[in-house]
C-alpha cells in the first residue's frame, strides 16, 4: 500500500445547522452537502489544498477541543483574528509569533479546535525553497 494524498479532514458535529452556520457564515466556506439515508449529513468544503468535512454520521464520534486540528492558512493573521473576535468566536490561542509564521487557534460552534496559520515572507514556501526538499530540522522546526 502507498498513500498518495490526504483525502479529507473530518470533524464531528452535534448540531448540523449550527455547525453549517459557523463554517459557512463565520469562515465563509461554500458547501457540498450529502444527505445520507439514515437522516445524517456529510458536508464538504473544498479548500485549495484539500477538503474539510463536517458530519453527524456517527453518534459515537463527538466534537472535542483536545483532538487533532486542521490548520487553515489565512492571508492576514491579525485581521482574521479580529474577524473571529467580532463574530464572538472563542479564541483558544491568541497568537504564537514565530520567525516564519503566526499561529492561533479558535473553537468552532461544536467545540472542535481550528488552527489559524499565516506564513510570513521568511517562510520556506514563500522564500523560494523547494517544497520537495528532504526533511531537515532547520526547515521543519520553527520554534
Amino acid at each position: 500500500m502507498k498513500e498518495t494524498d490526504i483525502a479529507f479532514t473530518g470533524y464531528p458535529v452535534s448540531n448540523m445547522p449550527r455547525a453549517r452556520a459557523f463554517y459557512e457564515g463565520v469562515l465563509g466556506l461554500g458547501p457540498t452537502v450529502y444527505e445520507l439515508p439514515n437522516g445524517t449529513s456529510w458536508v464538504e468544503y473544498e479548500l485549495a489544498s484539500g477538503t474539510l468535512a463536517i458530519t453527524d454520521v456517527d453518534p459515537n464520534w463527538q466534537p472535542r477541543d483536545n483532538g487533532p486540528a486542521i490548520a487553515l492558512e489565512v492571508d492576514e493573521f491579525d485581521s482574521a483574528m479580529d474577524h473571529f473576535r467580532a463574530k464572538g468566536v472563542e479564541i483558544r490561542i491568541e497568537e504564537i509569533d514565530s520567525p516564519v509564521c503566526k499561529i492561533g487557534s479558535i473553537l468552532d460552534s461544536e467545540g472542535n479546535t481550528i488552527t489559524i496559520h499565516c506564513k510570513k515572507e521568511s517562510h520556506p514556501d514563500k522564500a523560494g525553497f523547494p517544497s520537495n526538499r528532504p526533511f531537515t530540522l532547520e526547515r521543519e522546526l520553527y520554534f
